[in-house]
């Protein structure tokens, strides 16, 4: 059988290769939380799944579900005492992010290839339509680890002499958060290694505007000294 493997970017799905395996609703939150955390007490996992219950009764629940889960070889899920953890060989896309996105922040100047990597920091979130905190605090740590990574993607690009990709990523940040800095820097930042003046003077006052309006600042000094000092306070025409 081909090794499972578990995606929680965009619709939750598990998979044996190109094959889908369909679970319950309590069999999808359980390889979820189980997933995402690696290694978890019974004790936790059947308070968070099943808050609204008792311990007796969630702990019950918690083995109904284990049960129900799909039999493979090895198993899906591991006991270890009063822990639960994954299959050692179940990939989760959730992982290979993180990863991804961490090597990106930690080793910029390694070179890269943009174009599946932008791809990857530019996907779907962490379940979408699940609204438990435990999902809720997951999706958004892991879009502020996606920002800072296509900042630094870009910023990488950039000096790699590959502009155009650069800008592609900083765009993503650009669009994922709109009032976020380091992202329109990063735009300006490509735009000036291919000596596109005029572009990164009409990207930085569309900033200043934009900032203006939503939150009545003005973008910070940084920003500000990447441009010449005359243009800067200028109205585009």
């Amino acid at each position: 059988m081909s090794l499972p493997q578990l995606r929680l970017l965009g619709p939750f799905r598990l998979e044996f290769g190109s094959e889908a395996v369909e679970l319950c609703r309590n069999g999808q939150r359980l390889m979820a939380f189980v997933g995402l955390r690696g290694r978890v007490s019974r004790t936790v996992l059947a308070g968070t799944l099943w808050p609204e219950v008792s311990e007796e009764h969630a702990r019950g629940s918690l083995r109904t579900t284990l049960w129900k889960l799909p039999r493979s070889d090895p198993p899906l899920m591991r006991c270890c005492g009063d822990y639960l953890l994954p299959a050692a060989d179940l990939y989760v896309d959730v992982h290979a992010l993180a990863e991804t996105a961490l090597d990106l922040i930690q080793e910029c100047e390694r070179p890269l290839n943009g174009g599946p990597t932008l791809a990857m920091l530019s996907g779907e979130d962490l379940l979408p339509g699940w609204d438990e905190d435990w999902v809720l605090l997951e999706r958004e740590r892991l879009r502020q680890l996606r920002l800072h990574a296509l900042d630094a993607l870009a910023e990488s690009l950039t000096r790699q002499g590959k502009p155009a990709l650069a800008l592609e990523a900083a765009w993503a940040s650009v669009r994922s958060e709109p009032l976020r800095e380091s992202a329109h820097r990063a735009v300006v930042s490509a735009h000036l290694a291919e000596d596109n003046l005029a572009e990164a003077l009409r990207h930085y006052h569309a900033f200043r505007c934009l900032l203006h309006d939503e939150l009545g600042v003005e973008p910070s000094p940084a920003f500000a000294r990447m441009l010449p000092p005359r243009r800067v306070g200028m109205t585009p025409g």
